[in-house]
């Protein structure tokens, strides 16, 4: 019962990354001319969100590693 459990955690970690993944490419495609350019004083709000959708992928994907290591370890036994 609990191996059922983790597997749909894992199922909805993949599934957030890969969410997270188009939305990133997404914003990316959005990217303009005057954003790469910028004005010199930080980041620009595209960067800004493509760094977020990237760090949100990555949290998705650490999220996903740990359950399958949980899942091993539980059934290592077995």
């Amino acid at each position: 019962m609990s191996n059922a459990f983790f597997v749909i955690l894992l199922i909805l970690a993949m599934i957030g990354a890969l969410v997270m993944l188009v939305r990133g490419i997404v914003t990316f495609l959005k990217t303009t001319e005057a954003d790469l350019k910028g004005d010199g004083v930080g980041p620009s709000q595209s960067s800004l969100r493509q760094n977020k959708m990237m760090m949100g992928r990555v949290t998705f994907q650490a999220l996903a590693i740990l359950i399958v290591a949980l899942l091993l370890m539980m059934n290592g036994g077995k």
